[in-house]
């Protein structure tokens, strides 16, 4: 069926198409990589025509496909329960098939549970410059009436908004593409039979329950696939797939009265099936085990001034409340006030301000492979890439999109505009911010644990409590450990340390090498109105931080 035939037979069916999968089914016409053959660059066109006769200045479409699928296992021993968790005995175990992401309206990890079988949404939504400001407006359903229609209500939301707007829109210059881009995998998901999967997070509970005080283990692998086409009126057609993998289990223990939970966050990363035979959950499934039993009769931290070791999979919450955040340029501007909070610092502070001390190097980066916030092209059309934010504690560079560029001075986009899904605006989003490793010859973490006299090792995320402005902060953990005269000796409860920003960073005087650099995933970080979540990733080796207030703030 000709493209023209076939768009006339979907706008025939009208509003009963918006309940099917008609991008799916658009997808599945098309030869993977050839973007100019794809049903969606004709679709496309009609959006960038209609733009253009309705008169305005610059125009996108951009269609997305999410699906959300994965497995689940829990279990636990009930007799070990007092409140009658646990599933099936000693040993007892049950598995859960599908499961969406969680996260929503808080910076949070990825839920497991759901229902059977994959689950999603598809959509179209359309942004224009009239009258020198933005128009946007998005639908489900994927019909060539409904396309111009959209096209239009875009345009006059421009038109509307041009009433109250204080300057026009400039866009940094961004080429022409024509490409089809995809994250690296070695396994598709898609592929592996669903009881293999569910045999994998099932091995990781029985392992567990194997500690008699574990009263219950939830054991989970998230997958999402997003595919999303995006044409503009600047000559670009662009086609993308990301496969998201996400493993993590997390247990319960019980033991003398007291109840303690202990998480194991396998790494996100963008990739395949591959990603959770990678993490490790098997072979650390007996370890996690016992830290929880261990944590129930864990003494509360001596309140002070410590050291602390901060392990990659903590340091990522730091460093994404008060690196990340306080680095977008529209939180700096002032545009993210209403919701989150703004930024201490200042346009005037790039390559000024001491961010923290010589060791302290971050960069940016949305392509590195495995990265959950890498990918090929933003939401504006710009090729990703790598840029310093910080070097030798020196704040170097922020975070902008093609509207933002012009206002620091810079004459291209670093590529973080995003958005959540086909039905919302796209903005600007952080990117994959990471700390770098310390040179050869850095210490290795046992080595920094024999040089701390008085600290405390923090592992995984935790609490975290951050002022409007990302300089004053307060952070927890998953699981704490105290370090006295060079030697890691008990685990520890009610940790919390306070973090003044450029103070904090200013403290980190020994930072691990390469080869235990690791990244870490998060998703659910939520910003805008309405509510938009990203998926980003964190890369950071160990770090000592001197000298910091370490209390008491939660049980």
């Amino acid at each position: 069926m000709k493209r023209r035939d076939f768009v006339k037979t979907v706008a025939m069916s009208g509003m009963a198409v918006g309940a099917s999968d008609i991008v799916g089914d658009l997808i599945a016409q098309t030869p993977q990589g050839k973007v100019l053959e794809s049903k969606f660059k004709g679709l496309s066109d009609i959006a960038l025509l209609e733009a253009k006769t309705q008169g305005c200045t610059y125009a996108d479409i951009r269609f997305t496909r999410n699906t959300n699928s994965g497995v689940n296992a829990t279990g636990g021993n009930r007799e070990f329960d007092d409140f009658g968790g646990g599933f099936g005995g000693r040993g007892g175990g049950r598995g859960g098939r599908g499961g969406g992401r969680g996260g929503g309206g808080g910076f949070g990890g990825f839920g497991g549970g759901g229902a059977a079988g994959p689950s999603g949404a598809a959509g179209f939504g359309v942004r224009v410059i009239h009258s020198g400001v933005w128009g946007f407006a998005s639908s489900p359903i994927v019909t060539e009436d409904e396309i111009r229609r959209i096209t239009r209500m875009a345009t006059e939301v421009a038109k509307a908004s041009a009433i109250a707007k204080r300057m026009d829109v400039k866009l940094a210059p961004v080429p022409a593409y024509t490409e089809y881009w995809t994250s690296s995998f070695k396994k598709d998901p898609r592929t592996i039979p669903q009881d293999e999967k569910q045999a994998y997070v099932q091995k990781i509970v029985d392992a567990v329950v194997k500690t008699k005080e574990v009263t219950n283990v939830n054991a989970a692998v998230q997958l999402e696939h997003e595919w999303k086409y995006f044409a503009s009126s600047e000559g670009s057609y662009i086609e993308q797939e990301i496969f998201t993998t996400t493993p993590s289990f997390t247990v319960t223990a019980r033991k003398d009265g007291q109840t303690r939970s202990r998480t194991f966050s396998g790494v996100a990363m963008t990739g395949g099936w591959e990603v959770a035979e990678a993490s490790k959950m098997l072979e650390s499934a007996e370890r996690i085990a016992a830290e929880a039993v261990e944590f129930c009769t864990a003494r509360p931290v001596e309140m002070g001034v410590k050291d602390l070791i901060l392990t990659p999979s903590h340091a990522m919450l730091t460093i994404h409340e008060i690196v990340g955040h306080a680095t977008e340029l529209d939180r700096i501007l002032g545009y993210e006030a209403n919701y989150a909070g703004t930024s201490f610092i200042k346009l005037s502070d790039v390559g000024k301000l001491k961010y923290g001390s010589k060791l302290f190097n971050v960069t940016a980066d949305r392509n590195k492979p495995g990265g959950i916030g890498t990918a090929g092209f933003d939401d504006d059309g710009v090729k990703t890439q790598e840029w310093p934010i910080v070097r030798d504690g020196i704040l170097v560079g922020l975070q902008t999109n093609r509207e933002m560029a012009h206002l620091v001075g810079e004459k291209e986009s670093r590529g973080c505009t995003q958005a959540n899904s086909w039905r919302d605006y796209p903005f600007l989003r952080m990117p994959n911010v990471h700390v770098d490793a310390g040179p050869a010859g850095s210490p290795t973490p046992d080595e920094l644990i024999a040089d701390t006299k008085d600290g405390v090792l923090i592992d995984g995320r935790g609490s975290y409590s951050i002022d409007q402005q990302r300089y004053n902060g307060q952070f927890g953990g998953n699981a704490f450990w105290e370090i006295k005269n060079g030697k890691k000796t008990r685990m520890v409860t009610n940790v919390t340390y306070n973090a003044i920003t450029t103070d904090f960073w200013g403290n980190l005087d020994a930072i691990s090498g390469k080869e235990s650099w690791e990244m870490h995933g998060t998703g659910g970080d939520a910003k805008g109105q309405p509510t938009q979540t990203n998926s980003i990733s964190h890369g950071s080796p160990y770090l000592r931080i001197r000298k910091i207030l370490v209390g008491a703030a939660y049980a």
